[in-house]
């Protein structure tokens, strides 16, 4: 029985793959679709199909592309003024010629504001609103926001930190070569920077390094008067360093000698701007005593002509001719 079920089996599914194969291929009776007139489709190429890892990649090279990118501005942080201010009472102060404030006591907002038109359309600044009452200034916002900012870049000039210097020797350096970096480390202390002193150890020399210790002491101990060691020297595979910081009189006469510059800058700013009034102020009195002296000139000659007697002269010329000519029908036809 096994045989012939398995060619029943056999004959079954070669029945059913001639029917798929059928059923697969159109009849020739069939409607088939002419060729057309119009143009034939287009067949889209590479570069029309975008994937999604060539756009990212097109969009990162724009990006690359764009240019030097500028840094981004913080945005300014104004503080509360004229109607913005949500007290009701504050104390009201004042900018004077001088530089100084002065305190106009306390009063309302309303009465502030008022104020403040009445100096010229200044605007009323909240200083502290922390206090009791807040304090605000009557002030030129726009002169207010340069002056601080003018401060801000100043104290940021000064406040600014120390550069580490760096001396490299080795602990065979010579005496020559070891008065030379002393001298730089000198140089760079007094300069108000912090100096790095460095022994470099070559191959085996890394045994030695308490010879490197020794040397980084006795550069210490020759300028423990403007500096001291922070901390002990260590070790950083083939280096051995130890920080130098100056000491507090150094920079504080740093400190006066920067502020005894900036004096001397102010002065000379001011003495060039009062000699620039005076010479100014020279000029317009020159030009007034010029224009005075003008009119002065002008007048005498005017006073010292008499238009009158000009006038008499023109008559008695015409007397004269009438002589000469004598009066004939003629000349009377003539000069009529």
């Amino acid at each position: 029985m096994a045989p012939s079920t398995s060619a029943n089996a056999k004959g079954a599914s070669i029945v059913v793959a001639a029917l798929m194969l059928a059923t697969s291929i159109p009849s020739t009776n069939a409607f088939v679709p002419g060729p057309s007139l119009t143009c034939p489709p287009k067949i889209p190429f590479t570069n029309d199909i975008l994937s999604p890892a060539s756009t990212t990649t097109a969009l990162s090279a724009i990006r690359r592309g764009g240019g030097r990118r500028q840094p981004r501005k913080m945005a300014e942080v104004a503080p509360p003024m004229n109607a913005e201010i949500k007290f009701a009472e504050m104390r009201v102060s004042v900018p004077t010629k001088e530089g100084k404030d002065e305190a106009l006591g306390v009063m309302s907002k309303q009465a502030a504001l008022a104020k403040a038109q009445e100096l010229g359309g200044l605007d009323l600044l909240l200083v502290n609103a922390n206090s009791d009452p807040p304090v605000c200034k009557i002030v030129d916002y726009s002169k207010y926001r340069y002056a601080q900012e003018k401060k801000r870049k100043e104290k940021a000039k000064n406040s600014k930190a120390t550069e580490v210097k760096e001396v490299k020797m080795s602990y065979k350096i010579g005496g020559h070569d070891y008065d030379v970096r002393l001298k730089a480390a000198t140089k760079f202390i007094k300069q108000g920077n912090r100096v790095r002193a460095t022994v470099t150890f070559r191959g085996r020399e890394v045994q030695h390094d308490n010879l490197g210790l020794e040397l980084l002491k006795k550069l210490s101990l020759d300028l423990e008067d403007i500096c001291n060691m922070e901390g002990k020297p260590r070790r950083e595979g083939r280096n051995m360093s130890a920080i130098l910081t100056p000491r507090a009189e150094v920079v504080k006469s740093i400190n006066d000698a920067k502020r005894m510059k900036e004096r001397e800058k102010k002065k000379k700013k001011e003495e060039s701007l009062a000699k620039r009034v005076l010479e100014q102020e020279a000029k317009t009195s020159a030009a007034k005593a010029a224009m005075d002296q003008e009119k002065t000139t002008i007048g005498g000659v005017l006073d010292g002509l008499d238009l009158e007697d000009d006038f008499d002269d023109d008559d008695d010329m015409d007397a004269s001719l009438d002589e000469l000519l004598g009066s004939t029908k003629v000349a009377d036809d003539l000069f009529a």
